[in-house]
């Protein structure tokens, strides 16, 4: 595979909204569950909700960290992608193996038969690729690892229904000012910029430049959030995306929050927090600007609909989401 720069995004579609008794289908693209009844679980807890619910040939497997084979996990997708009942398509855990199988999914059947396509983190690669090669929306949001959790919040639930089912809820402010959401933005740079919602894992991000799966940033209010890296980490990952030239044309950084991504507290007192990196690497680039939003490897995650239109105001903190990304 050649080199190649970002992707622009083509003009996209919207896939419908879920209603009851749609069928969803549950998928492992990456790594399994740590807990082999989480389906079992996801399957019920939907049903309660009046959905159907596939799961997966090959979902149960384990090979490693992966859930399975690659050619299995590609069967899995592929079956999904193809099938005209399927109208979403939810993945159960991120972990890692994605990118691992992104060249052999069949991108074109889910252009044809557009779904909703919700995941994270690993699964960035996916949503990524789902905007530039099958031109639809995609959501980024919890997996049936999270929201199986006895104690994954209400937010997260709400936001995820919300999205997914296109109800007014979907629209506004996402949510920072609710109790419930715990969220603590810093405004980290003032102003107001609407544009294209793209982004997701700030590592899988730098992991596809130069891939056939990176869309084209030009235009974009780019959101991002990591897990487990330290600030000089995330330092040398934004420096990077600077030098390719990645950030060029992005109207503004709307930043999730960074789970445990600090320095032992012995050694914060003398080094660069997350706050000081992201000063230091995006303010010069005089975009708005704000921090600690609640998206991320956080219990309190929102879903994001990647495509559709939003407002980042990072005078009043908020990331307002200007239109569903289902039909």
């Amino acid at each position: 595979m050649s080199i190649v720069p970002p992707r622009r995004i083509p003009k996209l579609s919207k896939p419908p909204r879920l209603r009851s008794g749609d069928t969803i289908c549950l998928v492992a693209p990456a790594s399994p569950p740590y807990n082999p009844s989480l389906l079992d679980m996801a399957k019920r807890r939907l049903s309660e909700l009046g959905y159907e619910v596939r799961v997966g040939v090959h979902a149960r497997e384990k090979n490693g960290f992966l859930a399975g084979s690659d050619r299995h996990r590609v069967l899995d997708l592929n079956k999904a992608f193809r099938s005209k009942s399927v109208r979403a398509i939810f993945c159960v855990r991120g972990g890692y193996g994605t990118g691992r199988i992104l060249s052999q999914l069949d991108f074109t059947a889910l252009r044809r038969s557009p779904k909703i396509l919700v995941g994270c983190s690993d699964l960035t690669t996916l949503l990524c690729g789902a905007l530039v090669r099958s031109g639809i929306m995609t959501f980024h949001g919890p997996t049936m690892q999270s929201l199986m959790q006895p104690d994954c919040p209400t937010f997260t639930w709400d936001s995820f229904l919300a999205q997914i089912g296109g109800t007014p809820e979907c629209l506004g402010p996402l949510g920072t000012h609710s109790p419930e959401s715990r969220s603590v933005v810093d405004c980290l740079y003032a102003g107001k910029a609407t544009g294209r919602l793209v982004g997701g894992n700030l590592s899988i991000i730098n992991s596809l430049i130069g891939t056939p799966f990176l869309p084209s940033l030009a235009g974009s209010i780019l959101c991002l959030e990591d897990v487990g890296e330290t600030p000089f980490r995330i330092d040398r990952t934004l420096t990077h995306l600077l030098n390719v030239g990645l950030f060029n044309g992005v109207k503004g950084f709307a930043l999730g929050t960074f789970d445990k991504c600090a320095y032992k507290p012995q050694d914060a007192e003398s080094l660069q927090s997350l706050r000081d990196v992201v000063i230091d690497r995006l303010r010069p680039l005089k975009k708005p600007i704000v921090l600690g939003l609640p998206f991320g490897h956080i219990p309190h995650n929102a879903t994001l609909p990647l495509g559709a239109t939003a407002t980042l105001d990072a005078r009043r903190g908020e990331l307002i989401i200007e239109e569903p990304g289902v039909n």
